[in-house]
């Protein structure tokens, strides 16, 4: 009979907690032995328009469907305010049938209106969890998983992060081989180094409003090998040390050299996930003094080893 996946959509939808689950269920359902059939549903099956601004038109009206395997909720500015009741209601009778349920982003706000998420552990984008607890305090919300599994309840954080929740899915259903072939296909990570924050060091520490700064941090993203001490730094953008270090800090959020470390690490994960480098050479192109600096940064931010890390995340070879 195959297995139903249902895309909930709504006015004020994001796009992408839509294509992001929708590309990867459909890749999965070509692989050999596959058989997902996945709907995009509206209430009336009427056409939505996205935060965006981009039209949607949805393949069946939720009131019309029938089984449900995967139930996927989509977030949006329309998931936090002026929700449709109708829509609401139709979600807390749907998820009591459908095999599983999944939230995007801010469908967690959906879930949670439906009595969903009530007494479990959940997330949503790292920038809505404060409102989400606070609207929902029956929710214990986690800021930092990219996804949260409880039972057959999963949530997922912002945006990009439901292509990582799907993904899971997938691989649950279909295994690793089918899950990582569509993530290479789709370009993104199998499983995106987790259990830390939902965003990159870059984002984790924001773009700075001065030009200069910004420019900075750019080269920094795009040169982690080099010499990016404080003083070679500063000399980038033609000020004092002690200045460069304040206005730095000020703009960005953290040191320089807290900074540096986090795209370095990060550089150091893509290494460690996507190529058969060793460790000492990995710590070389990412700016390592050595291995061993490499090591102790790893088992502080990250809680384990480098070879730990490539053995949980390095990519299954022949696939």
């Amino acid at each position: 009979m195959g297995h139903e996946v249902v895309i909930v959509v709504f006015d004020g939808v994001q796009s992408l907690d839509v294509a992001g689950p929708l590309e990867v269920f459909a890749g999965a359902g070509r692989a050999p032995g596959a058989d997902y059939r996945v709907r995009v549903g509206s209430l009336g099956g009427g056409a939505v328009r996205t935060s965006s601004g981009l039209g949607l038109v949805p393949s069946v009206a939720l009131e019309e469907v029938g089984r449900i395997d995967t139930l996927v909720v989509a977030g949006g500015d329309g998931a936090r305010a002026g929700v449709d009741p109708a829509l609401v209601e139709w979600l807390a009778g749907a998820c009591v049938r459908a095999g599983r349920v999944a939230s995007v982003c801010t469908g967690a706000f959906l879930l949670a209106g439906a009595g969903v998420l009530e007494g479990l552990r959940a997330t949503t984008h790292w920038a809505h969890c404060a409102e989400l607890a606070r609207r929902f305090p029956g929710v214990e919300v986690d800021p930092d998983p990219i996804f949260v599994r409880q039972g057959r309840v999963v949530t997922s954080a912002g945006v990009s992060a439901g292509v990582d929740l799907s993904l899971a899915l997938v691989e649950e259903d279909l295994g690793r081989r089918v899950a990582l072939a569509v993530a290479r296909h789709l370009v993104v990570f199998l499983r995106r180094p987790g259990g830390q924050a939902q965003f990159s060091a870059p984002l984790a520490a924001q773009w700075a409003q001065r030009p200069a700064v910004r420019e900075v941090q750019h080269w920094i993203v795009g040169n982690p090998a080099a010499d990016l001490s404080v003083e070679a730094l500063a000399g980038r953008v033609g000020l004092s040390v002690r200045q460069f270090a304040r206005v730095f800090a000020r703009e960005v959020g953290c040191t320089p050299g807290r900074y540096v470390e986090r795209v370095r690490v990060e550089a150091a994960r893509r290494w460690l996930e996507d190529s058969e480098l060793g460790v000492e050479a990995v710590a070389r192109r990412c700016g390592f003094a050595s291995a061993e600096v490499m090591r102790r940064v790893f088992v502080r931010s990250l809680g384990c080893s480098p070879a730990g890390y490539r053995s949980r995340f390095h990519g299954a070879e022949g696939v």
